[in-house]
């Protein structure tokens, strides 16, 4: 089946929590409602085959106003293997309450992306196995992808001036551990 077609079908078993459909160059994205993402990714991967999750990341709409009125967008990339189809979902996640439920209980594979979309966005997933921080360092305060945030480092993060300090004390090591000669 078509990625229109299935984005059809999909959208006459779940009528409220689908606002659009859209194709661009021969790319089928869905609209959706964030409630129902597991149960919708249930049954695209069951009834669909859609069975690997190519990818899952976050987004900010800060500067754009969207039709819903949401700030964040949780996007995943879904692919069917076996008839080499691929759809895509955009789940709205209002400013007010920047949560979804986690998608881990479908695809393991979206532990680390779960994981990475709240490090960098704040977007919590409901029922996660272990969320928390895994790029960022120890005490980071805010989400970097945000697009109130700095993009200067006029802020210093806790830990920062250890980890200056830390740096400059290892730059006398070479990869090897062997100490090198400072000029």
């Amino acid at each position: 089946m078509e990625p229109i077609g299935i984005a059809k079908e999909l959208q006459k078993k779940f009528p409220d929590s689908i606002s659009e459909i859209t194709t661009h160059r021969g790319q089928v994205a869905l609209m959706v409602e964030r409630t129902p993402i597991v149960e919708m990714c249930r049954v695209l991967k069951t009834d669909y085959q859609m069975n690997h999750l190519n990818c899952l990341c976050g987004v900010d709409n800060l500067s754009r106003k969207m039709a819903h009125g949401e700030r964040f967008e949780v996007v995943y990339q879904l692919y069917s293997i076996q008839n080499r189809v691929t759809l895509r979902l955009k789940a709205q996640v209002p400013e007010s309450d920047p949560s979804i439920d986690s998608i881990t209980c479908l695809w393991s594979g979206a532990n680390w992306l779960e994981r990475e979309t709240y490090d960098f966005f704040g977007i919590v997933f409901n029922g996660h196995p272990n969320l928390q921080r895994i790029l960022t360092a120890e005490g980071w305060e805010g989400y970097p992808l945000r697009k109130e945030y700095a993009l200067r480092g006029d802020t210093e993060w806790k830990g920062f001036i250890e980890l200056k300090e830390k740096a400059r004390q290892l730059s006398k090591f070479d990869f090897y551990g062997a100490q090198v000669e400072q000029e």
